[in-house]
């Protein structure tokens, strides 16, 4: 998602060979190809959790688990780390404190932002290197390359073999690249979800008319990427998601040839800031522009396609966001087994209001309670819930 550029922040996360790497790396992570590899575990990863929350007897806060869920995808996925659950759960609350901190201004004192951070981030090394080295010994107990995998095999295309503290890094990057806005984007996508039941159906429905649902469950080994981008309400559905709720306000650029806009002169050489939410909201193609309506991207009405830059979530021209496919491919999932194997509803009176800042998310974090469906979709009950059934 865009904004991972910001690594290079005071706790120093960046690396100038791996940036180097970044376009041709990327490029490679993000294939059709990584992508097909990646499916399958990104649904497995997608699958627990949600078996997870229906188990959780109260009520779950949707932005921190979907922190969480983005950041063991990271992990598990993208980075192929075999870390035992408790190990994973110590080192997520870790990586929270880091990024809570990584834009503190560097005054190194007790107590301190910058402290706490420089602190989070050695701990969290460790914690990788210790994954990193784990994952070199087992090389040939894999069945797909994943995204270290490339980065270590692009280093080696250069003629350089990657240090162990450029490995941490290009892992702390990936990490960074898939954590807050996907998480922010996710949680946008239940809370539309639990706001549009009728779009939470139509996804329904269009899973059975293509044949996915058996007995009202999702097929097993039906899911491919091809079958994935032949639902076009799902696609809609995500690109609604993503032009209500962008993550992130915008993006910066320098100006490579003097222009004007609006009769103001923008010189060469300037820095400048383009706003990606005030877009979406002007952008004189959408109708309604407040309404929550994927149908605007149906084949038929096509509001996005009457201008290049009117429909920008993961920025635009040659630095578009490299990780958009995986980020939509993520979502999608999520999208298919909740509406597939899910039940959930608001666990407060009204729906919070939404912060901006540093993402797009509700500002209590939205209040969810999820029940546990068999493979029937057939509600589970928890020990506790049978039992006040049974003394009812």
């Amino acid at each position: 998602m865009p904004g991972s550029e910001k690594l290079c922040g005071n706790l120093g996360t960046f690396s100038p060979f791996l940036c180097l790497l970044d376009h041709e790396v990327f490029s490679k992570i993000f294939s059709h190809e990584a992508l097909e590899s990646y499916l399958p575990k990104i649904r497995l990863v997608i699958q627990e959790t949600l078996r997870a929350w229906g188990r959780n007897p109260d009520p779950i806060n949707v932005y921190h688990e979907a922190q969480k869920l983005t950041f063991h995808m990271a992990i598990r996925v993208l980075l192929g780390f075999r870390i035992p659950d408790g190990e994973l759960g110590q080192m997520f609350e870790v990586y929270q404190q880091f990024v809570e901190n990584v834009f503190s201004l560097p005054v190194d004192l007790p107590f301190s932002g910058y402290r706490k951070g420089i602190r989070a981030r050695e701990i969290l090394q460790k914690g990788l290197e210790k994954a990193i080295r784990e994952k070199l010994q087992n090389a040939h107990d894999k069945d797909y390359l994943d995204a270290l995998d490339l980065l270590i095999e692009s280093g080696k295309e250069h003629g350089k073999e990657l240090t162990m503290q450029e490995l941490k890094d290009g892992t702390l990057e990936l990490i960074f690249a898939a954590y807050a806005t996907t998480a922010s984007a996710s949680t946008s996508l239940v809370m539309q979800l639990l706001k549009q039941p009728a779009v939470l159906e139509k996804l329904h429905e269009e899973l059975r008319n293509k044949g996915l649902l058996h007995n009202g469950c999702l097929c097993e080994g039906a899911l491919r990427l091809e079958t994935i981008h032949g639902l076009r309400y799902l696609d809609c559905v995500i690109k609604e998601v993503l032009r209500l709720f962008t993550p992130i306000s915008g993006g910066y650029r320098t100006v490579l040839q003097t222009f004007e806009l609006d009769g103001f002169q923008i010189p060469k050489g300037w820095s400048i800031m383009y706003s990606i939410r005030d877009t979406h909201d002007t952008a004189p193609v959408f109708k309604d522009v407040d309404a929550f309506d994927p149908d605007r991207f149906s084949q038929e009405r096509s509001e996005d396609k009457d201008g290049r830059f009117h429909y920008l979530p993961f920025g635009g021209g040659v630095r578009t966001c490299l990780g958009k496919h995986l980020a939509k491919l993520f979502l999608k999932v999520l999208a298919i087994e909740l509406a597939s194997t899910s039940r959930f509803e608001l666990a407060t009176r009204t729906f919070p209001p939404v912060t901006l800042v540093p993402v797009v998310h509700p500002v209590d974090g939205l209040k969810v309670k999820f029940f546990g469906l068999d493979s029937n979709q057939n509600e589970i009950l928890t020990e506790r819930e049978a039992l006040l059934g049974a003394t009812v």
